[in-house]
Parts: structure tokens; sequence; C-alpha cells
């Protein structure tokens, strides 16, 4: 019944962006209410996206390393006011400012004061033993103080999850996040999943062809095959490497509108953690002229500018083409999830608006047809 109205807005904005395949899931109330697939999910082999089909949904992965942090904080297992040095086993200081402790808090908000200049892919990179140039990987202010962006910060949260739990970090969230809520399928292990549900992403080279991206879905086997628990963590991408369907991620946005618990009773996080990853606690910078001020908790952003006159919750993800996007009504009556493996990116009015034109564009559709007007449209 709501096909005829979404379809039609669908057809169009994968016209107008060169869409390659998108996939969404809406929920409303306790439910899951629609799920859609349309175009490709392979070009080169014309291959029609499905339901199913696994994306890499890119930094709405921070989510599920800080859901995990904090079930450990709850157990604990870990202070998110201790000294990160004493978790990861070795010094992380800020050379500028190197009396302030540096926290799992401020790893999580992104106020560590690290940077990603020197990459992080690696804990080599932050480790004074292994990198003469490790001082390079701070910011010249007090951590704290300030919010940056920081995929250095996530990866680093992975590792501590790994020395705290002693397991695996795939393994933690696959267990403690994505099995207690009925996904069964999904995970940040490559070689775990079957490789035919995975969604090819694309980017377009200098000529503006289309070129897929395999290196989003490297198996990395002998990093894998030599392993250090509690320092290689980084190969699985805590902060961008979960791989999902949209369904799977609507389920886990559906835990974060119950504050930890899911529709059908499993808790996940207490309400307490939960309201702190949906907290305000830093301003993000740089918000363009005439746009409303968007804050940052634990893995996830208030932003005032995706929907007219609604305070959403969520995050985004976007890497090797992929474009993702979660989000929910700060009053947790309803939200979206976007998925695409390929699209024009950041053009028209939606760029000034902050948010890749994909994510406008298909949220707004969804809105339209299938919260606006609904009890659940507060």
């Amino acid at each position: 019944m709501y096909s005829d109205g979404i379809d039609k807005g669908i057809e169009t904005i994968m016209k107008d962006l060169d869409v390659i395949g998108l996939g969404v899931a809406v929920v409303r109330g306790n439910e899951i209410i629609y799920k859609n697939s349309w175009g490709l999910k392979d070009r080169e082999r014309n291959i029609p996206l499905s339901n199913d089909d696994l994306f890499r949904i890119a930094s709405i992965s921070k989510s599920f390393t800080a859901t995990s942090i904090l079930q450990l904080a709850e157990k604990g297992f870990i202070d998110l006011n201790a000294d990160v040095s004493d978790l990861v086993g070795f010094k992380v200081r800020n050379p500028y400012f190197p009396e302030v402790v540096i926290t799992p808090y401020m790893l999580l908000s992104h106020t560590s004061s690290l940077n990603d200049k020197q990459g992080y892919f690696s804990m080599d990179i932050l480790n004074p033993a292994t990198n003469p140039d490790w001082a390079k990987c701070y910011c010249e202010y007090r951590p704290g103080t300030r919010y940056r962006y920081c995929n250095m910060n996530y990866n680093t949260l992975g590792t501590i999850l790994e020395r705290v739990s002693r397991i695996r970090f795939d393994q933690y969230v696959v267990g403690n996040v994505l099995k207690p809520l009925g996904i069964d399928y999904g995970g940040y292990w490559v070689e775990s999943l079957d490789s035919t549900k995975l969604v090819t992403l694309y980017e377009k080279d200098s000529t503006g062809t289309w070129q897929p991206q395999p290196e989003a879905y490297a198996p990395r086997r002998e990093d894998i095959a030599n392993y250090k628990m509690g320092y290689s963590a980084p190969i699985f991408s805590p902060t961008g490497g979960m791989k999902l369907n949209p369904e799977g991620l609507a389920k886990v946005m559906q835990m974060h509108m119950g504050l930890g618990t899911s529709p059908n009773g499993v808790k996940i996080l207490s309400a307490e953690s939960s309201l702190l990853m949906q907290s305000r606690f830093t301003e993000i910078p740089d918000t363009a002229p005439g746009l409303n001020p968007a804050f940052y908790g634990f893995a996830l952003w208030n932003n005032r500018d995706l929907i007219e006159g609604k305070t959403m919750v969520g995050h985004t993800g976007g890497a090797w083409g992929a474009l993702t996007l979660m989000t929910w009504n700060k009053e947790r009556t309803w939200g979206v999830v976007v998925m695409t493996n390929g699209c024009i990116e950041q053009e028209g009015e939606e760029k000034e608006k902050g948010f890749q034109c994909v994510f406008y564009r298909v949220a707004n559709c969804l809105y339209q047809n299938l919260i606006k007007g609904t009890e659940a449209d507060i």
C-alpha cells in the first residue's frame, strides 16, 4: 500500500543521482513497517539488489563499538574515565599536554585530540615503540576540550574491548549485539560471511566511470593469521567494518530507540548507557552558515537539518563508494535506514544542508510517504 508514492520518488532520485543500488528500512512505533531494494548489487553482472544483501556500513559501525564498550562499563570492567594508557598497554599522551589523561570517554566522544593524519588501521601508528612519529597523531589542543572526528579513536576502543573482554573484537560484537537482537547474518569478519551476499561498492574514477572497490571486502588473511589479541583489532575496523543488510541495521536502530532494549524485550544496554550514546556532549564544528548546530554523543549525533522541523539522532557512513544512514527522531517513534553502493555525492541544495544528497532526498521521501501525519509524527 506504500509502494506507489515511494517507488515514484525513489525512481526520480536514482535517476537524478545515478544511484547504482539502494536499500532501505523504516521503523514506526515498535515495528519495521517497510523494507525495499532497488537497482543493482553488481553492475558488471547485472545482478539486482535484494533485501538480504550485505553492505559495508562504514562509520555507522562505530555505534556497535560504543555499544560494546558500554556493555563492559556496565559490568564494571571498564571505567570511562580511566587512563587509556593502562587499557592499551602503552603510553597514550598528547605531547603538547603530557599531564592530561586521555580517557575512553574522550575516545567515544571524539574529544581525545587524536587525529588520522598517519592513518588508523594499525595500533603501531599510535604506539611510541613502533612509530618514531607518534606525536603527529595528536592535535595541538588540550584533550577533552574540542571535537575532532577521528577513526583512530574507535580502532583504539576496539583494541581496549579485546584486552578487557579477552574475546576477539568481531566475535564479541556478533555474540553480544547481533545475535541477541536476532540478527543472524552480519559482522566484521569477511570470511565468516557468504561472499555472494556482499554488495559490490563503486566509486567513479577520473574519467567518470564507475569502478568496483574490492578493497572494501579484503579478507586480510595474512594479517588475521598473525593476529595479536589486544593489539590487532584495527584489522576488523571497529571504526567502519560492519557488514549488514538494511533490516539488520533497522533492528539495531530499534534497540537504540528502545533505550537499549529491543521490541521483544532483549536488553543490550541499560537506559542510562543508551542515553549517554544519544547525548549532546560536544558541538560539531564547521556547521555551514544558516544551519542548526549539530552535536555528538557516543557514536551518535543530534541534527535538525535532515528532516525539516525534526531533531534526529543517528549516524552516517561513507567509504569506498558506500553511503549509509541510520537515524530516528528524538522522541524515538520512527526512524529510517538508507544504504547505497554508489551514487553522485554532495550536490544541489542538499549539500548546503550538510548531508549527502542521497541521504536527504531518500530520508525525506520515506518520511513523507510513511511517517508524516501518522501518530508517530512527533
